[in-house]
């Protein structure tokens, strides 16, 4: 089987049913919360879409990586979580209904991000141009399937079939977890962004994606607390803020760019930050 089939099918369904499973988990009342409180959701989106590159760029500047790495470094930076930031945040019981709404939110504001930050950081770094162009009705179509729509279909069933749901949601929380550890280790580790990376690759990236993930996950907390948002929602935007999409930094520097070394961030980011994240999550959840 061509390992491509990992993140173009296996991939995107393993996303659906996470996202039904997540929303089993949301009640109206927490929508009606969203909607109403838009406070958390800006607080998110500032921290995600601002403070992360600026940490990326920081970082990338005082790390001495070679120009490709510090764009792959800015490049997951830029690329939020999806499903997976949305994974922990419902297994470290953080607020799923804000998760989500950062998450599709997100997913339509770097439709246009992605492109110019990448450029920016392309021309500060190698002094190169590139025409980097992201489908915007591809973005809207995957959004609503992969997101909005299992997600509304959980949400319903839950109202309408609470016990049924109830039944689902201790199971999930480890079935969920197992799925999409299995098809992101097929995406990372056999399709490897389409280019090889060595152990010393790997240890020369690994202290500044370290550094991302931990400085954007203390930053996701500690801003939203300034802004007085409650303890659950600071946890819940750290978490968003902590965990980047790889294979979306992949697609991009893979195929958009055609770079495999801006791809190899991505590569070492994904092998341990979902598990660095969910047990930031959690302790800060309960100690902090």
């Amino acid at each position: 089987m061509n390992t491509t089939a990992f993140s173009d099918i296996f991939l995107p369904a393993t996303l659906a049913v996470i996202t039904f499973g997540l929303g089993l988990s949301i009640s109206f009342r927490d929508i009606r919360n969203i909607v109403t409180q838009p406070r958390n959701l800006t607080v998110g989106l500032f921290s995600q879409l601002m403070l992360l590159p600026i940490i990326a760029f920081a970082i990338a500047m005082a790390g001495g990586l070679k120009a490709e790495l510090a764009v792959g470094l800015i490049l997951i930076s830029i690329c939020p979580g999806g499903a997976t930031s949305n994974l922990v945040n419902y297994m470290i019981r953080g607020n799923v209904a804000l998760s989500i709404s950062i998450t599709v939110v997100n997913g339509l504001i770097t439709i246009f991000t992605i492109p110019l930050i990448t450029q920016f950081a392309l021309n500060v770094f190698m002094h190169q141009d590139a025409h980097i162009r992201l489908s915007f009705t591809e973005a809207v179509f995957n959004i609503f399937m992969l997101a909005v729509l299992p997600a509304t279909a959980g949400i319903l069933i839950r109202h309408y079939r609470e016990k049924f749901a109830a039944v689902l949601e201790d199971p999930l929380r480890y079935i969920l977890p197992v799925l999409l550890l299995l098809v992101y280790s097929g995406v990372l580790f056999l399709e490897k962004g389409n280019g090889e990376i060595t152990i010393r690759d790997f240890f020369l990236i690994l202290p500044c994606t370290l550094a991302l993930n931990v400085f954007a996950m203390l930053a996701g907390l500690y801003v939203p607390r300034m802004f007085g948002i409650k303890k659950i929602n600071q946890v819940t935007i750290a978490v968003e803020v902590g965990l980047q999409n790889s294979t979306l930094a992949i697609l991009v520097a893979g195929s958009l760019l055609n770079n495999y070394t801006i791809a190899m961030v991505a590569v070492v980011y994904g092998s341990f930050s979902f598990f660095t994240t969910w047990a930031f999550g959690y302790l800060a959840r309960k100690y902090l």
